[in-house]
């Protein structure tokens, strides 16, 4: 099924309307200057909708995904997001969220995987890796995905913090504050993994 192509349109006149009967400079306000507090660092996966599940409104979150929620430093794409974040938007808070079921984690753990995805995801099996007994330990299969999961945004907070633009902000503004979440899809729960750097 789906979403037809079509209906986007009419979703679209549909909430421009509801935004515009409720507040009637909405788009206004909303075309100012964005000022987020929140740079949101997710996989690419389209059930995880990061400004839904935290409850946040437009100009409240600025959002870079890619598939595994992945912090490379040669990627320039996800350096020039993270850059802009913290020396324009100047944001408080660097949030990377992971995904149980993410399909990323179980592809880098696959043996035949096409390129580019085989390269990008180079890095999660290096996470593997360096964690090859922990995660040997665990029998069931989803469990062990769902701790790599967790030891992936682990090591992506890490690389962000490890980020020279990263360094300078913090010593100069005591922030932003780096914050490692997962997403627990069948449940909508937000899990806070309880390390900040």
């Amino acid at each position: 099924m789906g979403l037809a192509y079509k209906q986007v349109f009419e979703n679209n006149r549909r909430w421009m309307a509801e935004k515009s009967a409720s507040d009637s400079n909405f788009f206004v306000k909303l075309s100012g200057e964005q000022q987020p507090d929140y740079l949101y660092i997710g996989c690419s996966d389209s059930r995880v909708p990061a400004e839904i599940f935290m409850g946040a409104q437009p100009g409240e979150v600025f959002v870079h995904r890619n598939v595994a929620n992945l912090v490379d430093p040669s990627d320039r794409n996800a350096m020039g997001v993270i850059q802009f974040a913290v020396t324009q938007l100047k944001v408080e808070h660097i949030v990377v969220c992971g995904h149980y079921m993410c399909g990323g984690i179980q592809a880098a753990m696959e043996q035949k995987i096409d390129e580019p995805l085989d390269s990008w995801l180079r890095q999660i099996r290096g996470v593997a890796g360096k964690h090859r007994d922990e995660l040997e330990g665990i029998d069931d299969l989803e469990r062990r995905y769902r701790r790599l999961v967790e030891l992936n945004v682990e090591v992506q907070c890490t690389n962000v913090l490890g980020l020279q633009v990263v360094q300078e902000a913090i010593g100069k503004n005591d922030s932003p504050t780096i914050h490692g979440w997962v997403y627990e899809m069948h449940t909508g729960r937000l899990i806070d993994l309880d390390f900040q750097y």
